[in-house]
């Protein structure tokens, strides 16, 4: 790699955006610009900040003069309420972004996604593979969204095949300092079981999570890959290990919970920030191009994961290490709205229910 090449981070005063941000700055191998609608909440010697919208028209003059080889897109808005303001920043404005990118000659581009793309379907197979069609839910925004920014990028791809593509799409995304759909169905005291479905869950460690999009800006690796740990664990161990007691309800009821109007459904985002399907269902990803082809291995299991996560779910944790068991192998044996441009990884604001991060 040539000394001091230069990396644009999107959405770099929310979560994710600081996280990696902070990791690529610490190497001392890159020139670190973040751009962000939002201020910072705090300094970050050495980074090269530019308060701006993703869809401003100048952006393609910024890539340039930076001369920028490497954007890192993590800004998002992630919100379960279906949306217009979320709908143009997310995907209109990655369209606009990455428009921009092939104008201004930007080598590559890494984008952060969820494999809650491919739905939750009972007829899923036991390992989803990147090629496999994308038939997310709609019923939730981010969820939305996340679908349409990737059928955006299939067609970018045919059209800028020279601008290498990486996509992560994670699992459900777990730590002690993130806010995801799944550390929020985690933290309250009680975790819906719907009454006859046990899916099999993956996982990832949120410090997982900054590890592998720092690794896909550092090496040349364009393509899809799915992203989780090691190993599979039905939702009832996962509650188990959060020290979560099970709340069981009637599948339809969640369903019509989802389709209410108002204040109603808001009241069901925080009793289910995540889509009925998603724990009625399975939607496991194959790791065998992790392994193989993006050269990475998490370094957490999902119980491990789970165990350090309880201490924030305000549980007891040696509790949580006594239901700890082996999990199920999770790849086959021959591999493995808010407003606003950084409401990626921030706490929900008054004016909408936001999500922290993109991935289910």
């Amino acid at each position: 790699m040539d000394p001091r090449k230069t990396v644009l981070i999107t959405g770099v005063a929310g979560y994710w955006g600081s996280r990696v941000a902070h990791k690529l700055l610490a190497e001392r191998s890159w020139e670190v610009a973040g751009l962000d609608a939002e201020a910072r909440a705090e300094e970050v010697p050495g980074l090269d900040f530019v308060q701006a919208d993703i869809r401003n028209p100048l952006l393609v003059d910024l890539l340039k003069a930076k001369h920028v080889d490497t954007v890192c897109h993590l800004a998002f808005i992630d919100t379960q309420r279906l949306g217009e303001a979320a709908f143009d920043l997310n995907v209109m404005g990655t369209a606009k972004l990455m428009g921009a990118c092939a104008a201004a000659g930007v080598r590559k581009i890494v984008l952060k996604s969820s494999m809650a793309v491919y739905g939750a379907r009972a007829t899923n197979s036991a390992f989803l593979s990147e090629d496999r069609p994308l038939r997310g839910s709609r019923r939730y925004g981010y969820l939305r969204d996340m679908v349409e920014i990737e059928a955006f990028c299939a067609d970018f791809r045919d059209r800028e095949p020279d601008l290498l593509l990486t996509i992560l799409r994670f699992s459900s995304i777990v730590g002690p300092t993130v806010d995801t759909p799944m550390t929020r169905f985690l933290q309250e005291p009680w975790a819906p079981s719907l009454l006859g479905f046990d899916p099999m869950m993956q996982l990832v460690h949120e410090d997982d999570v900054v590890d592998a999009l720092v690794h896909a800006v550092r090496q040349d690796l364009p393509g899809v890959y799915n992203i989780a740990a090691e190993g599979v664990l039905p939702l009832s161990k996962v509650r188990a290990l959060s020290g979560k007691p099970p709340i069981p309800i009637f599948h339809k009821l969640a369903d019509w919970g989802v389709a209410l109007p108002g204040g109603a459904n808001r009241l069901l985002e925080r009793f289910l920030p995540i889509e009925p399907n998603y724990i009625r269902f399975p939607w496991v990803g194959d790791l065998t191009k992790m392994h193989k082809e993006f050269g990475f291995l998490p370094s957490r299991t999902p119980e491990e994961t789970l165990i350090e996560s309880a201490q924030r779910f305000n549980t007891g944790r040696d509790w949580a290490r006594s239901a700890c068991v082996p999990s199920s192998a999770g790849t086959r044996p021959d591999a493995s709205e808010q407003p606003g441009l950084a409401a990626d990884g921030k706490p929900p604001t008054a004016s909408a229910v936001g999500e922290g991060d993109a991935g289910v």
